[in-house]
């Protein structure tokens, strides 16, 4: 599971004291809401499922692939559907050529969403194993499924950006920057993260 609230508190309060544009932000903005997801394979194909579609759609293709294959969509069973099957359910081409190459790593064992690595970059690299799940998905559900502290998406546009707003700097950050700049953020970076995507939404600008 994710950072809970609680989680997310006390490290932001811990950030705050390393960094003080914490606190103040904090002060304007308020604590972000926990982000949290179930682990395991179902969220990994709901984000395969997500990509690049609006929330509704989504919800949609999920509906049917559930009443196609059960709750949970079991990865032996997305395996045996065949091509018009799946498409029926609204996956593309591409689509099913990423959820079959999740389901056959799960089935197989290749990829061991209950035993991943516990070093967060091993972890990475075998999650960017399945086709369609990039460093960006991988870092997401580390942070949001496994509840890993230190994830820290640098490559994410809002990140950067909230980073700018955070520490008042004159132009959005590189990804080169931020993780710099986080480097004396560990071992809460996930934390500080989640905090950027939420200074972000609020609009925050640093005075």
């Amino acid at each position: 599971m994710g950072i809970s609230a609680e989680g997310l508190k006390n490290a932001l309060d811990s950030l705050a004291q390393i960094e003080p544009r914490f606190a103040d932000a904090l002060t304007a903005t308020g604590y972000p809401e926990a982000r949290i997801r179930e682990p395991g394979y179902a969220t990994l194909l709901r984000t395969i499922v997500g990509q690049q579609v609006s929330v509704a759609a989504a919800a949609s293709v999920w509906n049917k692939l559930e009443a196609l294959l059960g709750e949970g969509c079991a990865a032996h069973k997305l395996i045996e559907q065949d091509f018009d099957a799946l498409r029926s359910c609204g996956l593309s081409r591409q689509k099913q050529g990423y959820a079959r190459s999740l389901a056959e790593l799960v089935v197989t064992g290749e990829l061991p969403l209950d035993a991943l690595p516990l070093d967060d970059e091993e972890a990475i690299a075998y999650l960017t194993k399945v086709k369609g799940i990039g460093r960006w998905s991988a870092e997401i559900y580390l942070l949001f499924a496994e509840g890993r502290t230190d994830i820290w998406p640098a490559g994410d546009l809002a990140v950067q950006e909230g980073v700018g707003r955070l520490l008042k700097l004159d132009s959005r950050p590189s990804e080169k920057e931020i993780r710099e700049i986080a480097e004396k953020w560990r071992p809460h970076r996930g934390a500080a993260a989640i905090f950027t995507w939420h200074i972000y939404a609020k609009d925050f600008q640093a005075i």
